[in-house]
């Protein structure tokens, strides 16, 4: 299926061409009005560490959403979200390294998996083209281009590194407007991080992505960058789980909440969800 066809899709239509694996690609430009999300998945060995790394680096990581220990049901973001087949596609790490790319995990879900939603800069990308700033990775059907940089994380447990960004060529005229724009959007990464020269923040060659696809760099415009959810990517290189699984990058959880929303929570938790309350 098309990104064509899936972007004119309604929410629920939408929902199962990517829980049956008709669409498996970047999720940019889809979905406006409601919140997109990175996704980490870790063991609860490790939970209670990455809840604390995302709490002590809110930009890279702001946390809209935790599943409880076990279930794939992500009860607070939506009425029907299944971690396991609702993102278009996964990257599972072993040990640090990247094993394998799928587009659904039911087969290695176990009861021991806890799952985190981390707001996306994707949400606020429609705020922008609203107000007439071309998002180019969008309207040329291309995932964002993302950078490691040299912006470092508090450390929490075994989660250490620098900060990935994501950067979008902005009119230069323009730029103070986007960041307003953006800083609307706190569990989106909020304003952007760093503008203008990419060596600043050790950044070689912004025409080399680390992730997503090169975008034109026109004289015109200015470079700028946003705290980017792929952050925990980076960062679980170093920490070396034994199996960790996250979204690929550019291919996010579409959620249920509104993009405005102040607080990530759009349904109650079900009295007796999974027998495992309170387990973090």
């Amino acid at each position: 299926m098309s990104y064509q066809t899936v972007r004119d899709l309604g929410a629920d239509a939408r929902k199962t061409a990517i829980r049956r694996g008709d669409y498996k690609s970047h999720t940019a430009g889809l979905a406006k009005g409601f919140l997109q999300a990175n996704v980490v998945i870790t063991s609860s060995d490790y939970a209670l560490d990455f809840m604390r790394f995302c709490h002590r680096n809110p930009k890279p990581c702001p946390l809209i959403g935790v599943s409880d220990t076990g279930s794939p049901i992500m009860h607070t973001l939506g009425a029907d979200i299944d971690i396991r087949t609702d993102i278009p596609a996964y990257n599972i790490y072993r040990h640090g390294e990247l094993a394998e790319s799928v587009h659904d995990i039911s087969g290695i879900w176990d009861s021991n998996l806890v799952a985190f939603a981390l707001g996306c800069s994707f949400t606020f990308e429609h705020a922008l083209m609203e107000a007439g700033i071309d998002v180019w990775h969008i309207s040329n059907d291309r995932t964002v281009p993302m950078f490691r940089t040299a912006i470092p994380t508090v450390p929490a447990g075994p989660f250490q590194g620098n900060t990935v960004v994501s950067m979008r060529m902005i009119p230069t005229d323009r730029v103070e407007e986007a960041v307003a724009i953006s800083s609307r959007f706190p569990l989106a990464h909020g304003a952007p991080l760093h503008i203008g020269d990419p060596e600043k923040i050790r950044i070689a060659d912004i025409g080399a992505p680390d992730w997503g696809d090169p975008v034109p760099t026109p004289g015109t415009h200015t470079p700028v960058f946003w705290a980017c959810g792929v952050t925990p990517q980076a960062v679980i290189r170093n920490a070396r789980l034994p199996v960790c699984i996250t979204h690929k990058p550019g291919h996010m959880l579409i959620t249920d909440v509104p993009d405005g929303a102040e607080v990530p929570i759009l349904v109650d938790l079900p009295s007796e969800s999974n027998n495992q309350k309170g387990e973090l």
